[in-house]
């Protein structure tokens, strides 16, 4: 058998082969093209090398890996693929003297020949999927917040009593008379019947001349700046527009995120995709995200594998002789995980009854409601573990584990 071992780059890759004694056979530089695949392929070829002789080893180097991944495992050769952070420790612990250009990749045929490559369980197709659209959703959606803050920004300096129009700045009446009337001299001005007419028609009668009154009454007596407004009047057009812009492409994502969640679905007569979707508080957009983040389950030994796994296990600050008495989230792992996970729990704690009064428990306990929130978050974990494990959909009436004391 013959082990290689290939050091990832975006536009190029280093290989390095070699034998069962780990002498080396082969080292060459590939462009990460068709170009460069057919240079391996003809050079393994010389060597009289077939896919079943030869296994190959990568680090998991961003999304550049995928495509040398798909190419060499549709021409039959086996792979496998580690994480960056395992092979870095891995590498300060060896010794083998190398050129530099081919160290990395000498490093990963060696791990691989000595059965040392601690492999990362890579997605199906499936998960793949749900975990790309949920993150772009997830960027999307900060996206908007980050917008709506600058909305607020512009409002706050040239016509700060503007929040008191309306319950929510961003509702849809609200975003339509932002667009129209950007200025409050406008508002202030224009004829109140009009501005009447407007406002019961974007809000499809919920508004009428009282709100219109009102409106032109903070219009008027605004102590907003009046300095450069066109151009901040201008931006808060825009930006509306953009909330909107983005918003439509969420509603697309979140089209495309169900579709996929059919592929998931056992068989076309059970009434969930997923089991996880069956617990109170997670929807079909959170229960995306879970999956496609966590991938298989199999992968954690244990539920508080995955409590760590999302970075909401406690971490303790602690220096010299001083130890703190706070523990804190430590907010490893990936933040969309975390983030689903988190706003599951805010919803569970209006919908799911049992975690309801989990976290009315620890409120009692005098906690403050986001360490409550956590615990609710850490429990639902173990929750998503238990049901995803067995295979088993939601049952209230269900004894299941509880978490330890620390959850």
């Amino acid at each position: 058998m013959f082990y290689g071992g290939i050091d990832v780059a975006k536009h190029s890759h280093e290989v390095c082969l070699v034998n069962d004694s780990g002498d080396i056979v082969l080292k060459m530089h590939l462009d990460n093209n068709h170009k460069g695949m057919n240079k391996l392929l003809q050079a393994l070829e010389r060597l009289g090398l077939k896919p079943d002789d030869v296994k190959f080893c990568l680090e998991a180097t961003g999304h550049y890996w995928l495509p040398i991944y798909c190419y060499l495992t549709n021409q039959g050769f086996e792979l496998h693929v580690i994480n960056p952070i395992q092979s870095d420790a891995l590498r300060n612990l060896y010794v083998r003297k190398t050129k530099t250009d081919q160290k990395d990749a000498l490093l990963l045929a060696d791990l691989l020949r000595l059965g040392r490559a601690p492999e990362t369980r890579l997605p199906s197709e499936t998960t793949l999927k749900l975990q790309s659209l949920s993150r772009l959703r997830f960027e999307f959606v900060r996206q908007v917040g980050g917008l709506k803050n600058r909305v607020l920004g512009i409002l706050d300096r040239i016509f700060p009593e503007y929040p008191d129009c309306f319950s929510d700045v961003f509702i849809r009446t609200s975003r339509e008379l932002l667009k129209s009337y950007p200025e409050p001299e406008e508002l202030a001005e224009v004829d109140l019947s009009e501005l009447s007419a407007f406002l019961k028609e974007h809000s499809r009668g919920r508004f009428g001349e009282e709100r219109a009154k009102k409106i032109q009454s903070l219009a008027k007596g605004t102590f907003g700046i009046t300095m450069a407004l066109d151009a901040f009047t201008l931006q808060l057009r825009l930006l509306v527009e953009q909330i909107e812009f983005i918003e439509e492409q969420i509603k697309v994502i979140e089209d495309a995120i169900n579709e996929v969640m059919e592929e998931l679905r056992p068989s076309k007569d059970t009434p969930y995709r997923h089991v996880i979707e069956t617990i109170p508080g997670i929807g079909p957009v959170l229960a995306a995200a879970i999956i496609g983040e966590i991938g298989d389950i199999s992968r954690f030994p244990n539920p508080r594998a995955l409590v760590a796994y999302a970075g909401l296990d406690a971490t303790v600050r602690a220096s010299g002789l001083f130890e703190g008495t706070r523990n804190r989230m430590s907010k490893r792992g990936s933040p969309v995980l975390r983030n689903s996970l988190w706003l599951a729990a805010v919803s569970a704690r209006r919908f799911n009854p049992e975690l309801r009064a989990y976290y009315e428990q620890k409120r009692s306990q005098g906690k403050h409601s986001n360490v409550a929130t956590g615990a609710v978050a850490r429990k639902l974990v173990h929750l998503i573990y238990s049901l995803w494990k067995d295979n088993r959909p939601y049952d209230p009436d269900y004894q299941w584990s509880p978490p330890g004391k620390n959850a």
